[in-house]
């Protein structure tokens, strides 16, 4: 199945799961205050105020249901999977939901029975799991495979053909029926005429592995005059990291080869998160860095703070702002040590450098000198989450092309490095290793993971040394 449709059939299930999670909760506040119920399970009437004020958890579930699910990969799934597909993910889901909705009540001071709760967590689990199985016995019936298959043909050279059918038979698409091949390179174009007549199939899948593009324009004309669809399997070059997606560009079709996280809703809630969570932890820390920026004016001669060209986004230079931790001319003594570098690699990091201040040793240990980072963030320079942004001329001593892809996104304050134990890594090649293991890995899950993972970090003080 086709992304695109992958991705509709995904949206129309986040719909209706939201409506079922939506009805699950009026449908347990009915169940909850009716008398038979009550007398029946021998529970405590509820006083007349008990559902007051939550009718705003309705905006919660909604949207918030469905995204937890899909963080699940409740939807990463092929129509007729294995159970354990289903209702693993599924009861992962409908755990964190409720247990997210007990901390809301709680936090919030509302009065309902948390026992509601949890027999909304288990109603709204009965509904969805009702729900897949209708489906899955729609989807068994003669009618829907009828309407639902699709017929394609394989067309191409004959090991290609084979090479197609296999990884084919590899995904078990029970949308795709394979119903016939053409040899594009010894038979006539007629007999593909033919074969769609006979099978009256829904299009063709054309392998161009080598590059016979005549007679993949000759197929994908017949295609246009018959009607069908084309698609076109592009795998003329064989990347080892980068994933292609078409496009297009001023009408042509593009395909494009990319090895960063691609546009998409997620990467739009990340820069949502960035602006909104950098704004927000200034406007809470505003008092807090006022009481730095004296401490250090007060405490050593120079600035409060450093200012520093550094890469940002596929390395263009941006000015990073950092409180000040050393001494006004640290950078005339950095020359002298070099030889004291702990760091293998372009990048310079010495323990216990003498030319840290004493409010500076203690900014780094806890991390705040990293705070005026948030401005960055606001001007869309950084993101909360990324890999650390390094000195321009630095990245210029990199001595392998491979490691400027992690430029490839834009830089954050915290990222994998920062909670996997820094100061333990003494490698740049392993400090690269996790920037890219998290560009290959991101999603927005990914970076709230992380986020979550930077405050016990801070507070065991395991910032630099």
């Amino acid at each position: 199945m086709l992304r695109r449709d992958r991705q509709m059939r995904a949206q129309v299930h986040q719909l209706v799961d939201a409506f079922l999670f939506a009805v699950g909760f009026w449908l347990v506040g009915v169940l909850r205050a009716d008398p038979q119920i009550i007398e029946w399970l021998h529970l405590k009437t509820l006083p007349p105020n008990a559902f007051e004020n939550v009718g705003w958890l309705y905006f919660l579930l909604i949207p918030g249901a469905p995204l937890v699910l899909e963080l699940q990969g409740f939807y990463n799934r092929p129509l007729l999977c294995p159970h354990r597909l289903i209702l693993w993910p599924l009861l992962k889901g409908c755990v964190l939901i409720t247990v997210g909705l007990v901390f809301a009540l709680y936090a919030l001071h509302l009065n309902v029975p948390r026992w509601v709760v949890v027999w909304f967590g288990c109603l709204s689990f009965t509904l969805v799991c009702l729900k897949e199985e209708i489906l899955r016995s729609v989807y068994k019936s003669k009618l829907a495979q009828s309407q639902y298959k699709r017929r394609f043909i394989l067309v191409g050279a004959s090991n290609e053909i084979a090479r197609l059918r296999h990884e084919l038979a590899k995904q078990a698409d029970e949308g795709i029926e394979i119903v016939g091949e053409f040899n594009f390179i010894e038979a006539p174009l007629q007999q593909l005429i033919e074969l769609l007549h006979e099978y009256s199939a829904s299009g063709v899948i054309v392998s161009a592995k080598q590059a016979y593009f005549e007679r993949v324009e000759s197929v994908i004309k017949v295609c246009e005059l018959e009607g069908v669809d084309a698609w076109l399997m592009a795998d003329f070059f064989g990347t080892q990291i980068a994933h292609a997606s078409l496009d297009e560009l001023f009408g042509y079709p593009l395909l494009v080869f990319r090895s960063a996280p691609e546009t998409s809703w997620q990467s739009l809630a990340k820069m949502l998160m960035d602006f909104f969570g950098a704004l927000t932890l200034l406007l809470v820390a505003a008092v807090p860095m006022l009481f730095i920026a004296l401490l250090i004016k007060l405490t050593s001669p120079g600035p409060a703070f450093f200012r520093q060209k550094r890469s940002g986004l596929n390395g263009a230079p941006f000015m990073l702002y950092k409180f000040r931790t050393m001494v006004t001319n640290a950078e005339q003594f950095k020359h002298e040590l070099e030889a004291m570098n702990e760091m293998r690699g372009p990048v310079f990091k010495v323990t216990n450098d003498p030319r840290v201040t004493r409010i500076g040793k203690w900014l780094r240990r806890y991390s705040l000198d990293e705070l005026p980072q948030l401005f960055n963030v606001l001007r869309g320079e950084m993101s909360l989450v990324g890999p650390r942004p390094l000195p321009v001329d630095e990245v210029k001593r990199f001595n392998d092309l491979a490691h400027r892809r992690r430029l490839s996104v834009k830089p954050g304050i915290t990222c994998l490095w920062q909670i996997s134990g820094r100061n333990q890594i003494a490698d740049f090649k392993e400090w690269v290793r996790l920037d890219l293991e998290y560009i290959d890995n991101w999603s927005l899950w990914l970076d709230l993971k992380i986020l979550l993972l930077t405050i016990p970090a801070v507070f065991a003080a395991t910032g630099a040394k």
